[in-house]
């Protein structure tokens, strides 16, 4: 791990005489010619296919903002996209459990140096029973789990999601057996955020209780009044996957990060949890990417890190600009590189308030 940058976390304050969005965003008077132009090659550019939603924040205003396409359902007609539009999250929810976990490990109820408290693996005997929350948050918890989206191949991702998994989608990842000595390999998988959000689920209750408990502590405060979450047959918030909320309230939850955990003056996690965010733990053998606790990071100059999510969503945090870039659509795995260098165009446009 010696080739992991080294990160200082830092944040940025909310600017003298902007209001918090918690009922509505402020806004800048205009957008940069050179970033209006980046912005609409996000919904035309051949590479990133579709693009439903980005928007734009930089000091604590919505300098950027723009929408397209439909939503499609099963059960009515679709629906033109719009700043109402409860779009997906996939895994961008991962990072929204890392700020509810917070809430539990800030108050001493979880200590991510302690043994993951996982019934299935609670006998002393069983080689899983050394795993520690910290390994489950860092994704390197060994355990043999494939995340791999292609039909027809070996997938846990796919059969947890929607096939066999789908009832107990925690107990069925927890059930797998060790592939790595556990804290000794990286490898990014969606059932180790389900069985985290177990754990959580253990503390604050299943169902409607884990749902209030969203709602108190995150969805609530901020403000995020679209925000819907999804929970399997037994209770536990499919954290790996299932949050729809706007674009915008989407970006009241990135903010809150890029205030290290403080909302309207209060802390609503500890600076220090909110910090653990940004720290590389782990290269993505597959790209140039790191990996922290349940977000991404990207090494770059202005301290990127971002709650990524399939086909390209993302809530990138950029504090050393004060900013925020989101966009929601859908493009293909093949071109998350060129999605990576469009974005870095539009923190480029930021930081020359071009």
């Amino acid at each position: 791990m010696n080739d992991l940058p080294h990160v200082t976390p830092r944040f940025a304050v909310q600017p003298a005489g902007v209001a918090w969005p918690t009922e509505r965003w402020p806004r800048a008077s205009a957008t940069p010619a050179r970033l209006a132009q980046i912005v609409d090659e996000a919904f035309s550019a051949d590479e990133l296919a579709i693009t439903n939603a980005v928007v734009v924040i930089q000091g604590g205003r919505v300098i950027a903002e723009r929408y397209a396409g439909v939503q499609e359902f099963f059960d009515r007609s679709p629906e033109t996209i719009d700043a109402h539009s409860q779009l997906l999250s996939w895994s961008m929810a991962k990072s929204h459990l890392h700020m509810i976990l917070g809430t539990l490990v800030d108050e001493g109820r979880l200590e991510p140096e302690a043994r993951a408290p996982v019934r299935e693996w609670s006998d002393a005997t069983d080689p899983r029973h050394a795993i520690k929350l910290k390994d489950l948050l860092a994704m390197r918890d060994g355990l043999a789990f494939v995340e791999n989206y292609e039909i027809g191949q070996v997938s846990h991702v796919i059969e947890m999601l929607f096939g066999e998994g789908k009832h107990d989608m925690a107990g069925y990842t927890a059930a797998l057996p060790l592939a790595h000595e556990p804290g000794t390999f990286f490898n990014y998988s969606s059932g180790t955020t389900n069985v985290l959000s177990r754990i959580v689920a253990d503390e604050v209750g299943y169902a409607d209780q884990y749902d209030a408990y969203l709602h108190r502590r995150l969805f609530d405060p901020l403000g995020m009044k679209s925000a819907v979450a999804t929970f399997d047959p037994t209770g536990v918030f499919v954290a790996s996957s299932y949050l729809h909320a706007s674009a915008l309230d989407f970006a009241k939850f990135g903010l809150l990060y890029l205030r290290g955990g403080e909302w309207d003056g209060q802390q609503l996690i500890s600076r220090e949890w909110a910090a653990t965010a940004q720290v590389p733990l782990s290269k993505d053998p597959d790209s140039d990417s790191f990996y922290s606790w349940q977000w991404w990071v990207t090494g770059d100059r202005y301290g990127t890190y971002w709650a990524s999510g399939y086909e390209g969503q993302m809530i990138s945090v950029a504090p050393d600009l004060d900013a925020l870039v989101l966009r929601f659509g859908h493009t293909s795995e093949e071109h998350y590189p060129q999605l990576g260098e469009w974005r870095t165009r539009v923190l480029d446009a930021l930081a020359q308030g071009a």
